[in-house]
This record gives C-alpha cells, structure tokens and sequence, in this order.
C-alpha cells in the first residue's frame, strides 16, 4: 500500500465525521437556502485567505533533506495566490457584503483549525501543512463541483456566484495527483505520522465548521 493509500485508510472516520455534516447532505439533495451558501463562502474566506501564509510558513521550515518538497510548495504559491479574493467576488455576486465579511472574524472552529496547522508547522512537524490539503483537496473533489451545481439551479444565482466552487472541484483534480506523488515520496516515518495526525484533527474541524452553518429549515 503507497502512503497515500494508506493515510485514505487512516483517516476514513474523521473523513466520514465530515461528510455526514448535515448541511452537506442538505445540499446535496437541493435543500439549500442563501443565507447557508453565503455562510459557508465566509468561512471559506477566513481560511482559503491563509493558504499562501500557511505554505510560506511550512517552505520556510522544512529541513533541506525536503528541498523538493519546498520546490513543490512554490508551485502550489504560484496556484493558490488570490483565491480569497474569489471567494469575496462570489459573495459580492451573492447580495452580500464582501468587505463586511473581509472585516469580520471567523467561526471558532475555522479559527481553531487554521490555527492549529501554523502550530503544527512551528512548534512540530512542517510536513503536517499536508494533512490539510489532504482534507481540503479531497473534500473540494468529493464535493465541490456537484455541490455548485445543485446550488445554483435551486437559487438561481448567476455564474459569477461559484469561482470558488467550480474552480476547485476542476482544479483539484489535477492537483490530487500532484499531492499523490508527494505524499509517496516521503520516506521518513515522523512526516508520514505527522501528515495523518494533522489530516484527523483537521477532518473534524472541518467538519465541526460546517456544523456551524445555519441549515435551510431554519430559513
């Protein structure tokens, strides 16, 4: 079994806890109100907007054993710069106010999940960065581009209203592979240890994320 394979394996019950979310089977059976979609994309702002901060803390502390990591690392800045100004536009395009949710502050547990990873780079392992997008690419396949679809028709909202969405189930999908090959050439057994701890508890926080956003019946 290749360790990607085998961090799947390890991280199916947190993986399941996410899914099960009760907002995320609403959506996919057309329950979705606006005010729901428009929650979601706020806390994805307040944590896609730390992306590029997150692998510039993680490039910085690798050991020079993992220099090819940090060359992949610079790859994924050069994809990632700016998406949280998508997110902004999609909720602009919503009715909503980006600059009010630019200014705001997040839910607590999107909070504590970004916050929990910068720790795991500085204070353990900054391999663990990876346990992360494997939850948020693998969520983002399993979810996103079905997802929007079945917002949009049931809201009628435009196009402009899912470039966060449309462009990560699509583009995800060539960066999974991306992420395959990585995760398969770690060959040190802390990095590996380090990359399914952070993916569990980021499974669960994530999860808990979308817990905390309000479900249609309650329009």
């Amino acid at each position: 079994m290749s360790f990607y394979e085998s961090l799947l394996a390890q991280t199916q019950a947190e993986r399941d806890y996410l899914l099960g979310a009760p907002i995320i089977q609403q959506a996919m059976t057309g329950q979705v109100a606006l005010r729901s979609y428009i929650a979601f994309l706020t806390e994805a702002y307040h944590h896609v907007k730390h992306t590029v901060p997150l692998l510039m803390a993680c490039g910085a502390r690798l050991p020079e054993r993992l220099e090819w990591l940090r060359e992949a690392i610079a790859e994924y800045i050069e994809e990632e710069t700016g998406h949280q100004e998508w997110v902004l536009n999609d909720i602009g395009a919503c009715g909503a106010d980006k600059e009010a949710v630019r200014h705001g502050t997040p839910h607590m547990s999107t909070e504590l999940m970004v916050a929990y990873v910068y720790d795991r780079i500085a204070r353990h392992n900054p391999v663990s960065f990876f346990g992360m997008v494997n939850v948020l690419e693998g969520t983002s396949i399993a979810l996103a581009t079905q997802a929007a679809g079945i917002i949009q028709d049931k809201l009628q909202l435009p196009n402009k209203a899912f470039s966060y969405l449309n462009s990560h189930g699509s583009l995800d999908l060539e960066h999974i592979e991306f992420f395959k090959k990585l995760m398969n050439q770690l060959d040190n057994d802390d990095d590996k240890a380090a990359v399914v701890h952070t993916a569990k508890v980021v499974y669960r926080l994530y999860g808990d994320m979308f817990r905390s956003l309000p479900l249609s019946s309650e329009e």
